[in-house]
């Protein structure tokens, strides 16, 4: 039987570090589409996101943009809060609210 022959995501995905890396700014992307969906579904601008969260503009932007930025989780929580969500860690059937 011949070999099957990998697809180049399979390739990198083999990469350990290709891998870490696309995981990394995977949820980068998720992130930003997450806000931008929300923002877009509420009509609020960077500005008024930024005042309600009392996250700055910049931060904001940079993560519309996908420019790399390491964010805490109190930065998410107040970015999403305006929005209704909340953040939560989940295990099997066990969740913790990581955001009021």
């Amino acid at each position: 039987m011949p070999n099957k022959k990998r697809s180049t995501f399979d390739r990198i995905m083999s990469d350990p570090g290709q891998k870490k890396k696309f995981e990394k700014e995977y949820v980068q992307f998720l992130f930003s589409e997450l806000l931008l969906e929300a923002m877009d579904e509420e009509h609020i601008s960077v500005r008024a996101l930024s005042k309600e969260s009392g996250v700055s503009t910049s931060v904001i932007q940079n993560i519309r943009s996908m420019k790399p930025t390491n964010i805490t989780i109190k930065t998410m929580a107040s970015l999403l809060k305006p929005f209704g969500y909340q953040l939560a860690a989940k295990k099997g059937r066990k969740t913790v609210k990581l955001s009021t």
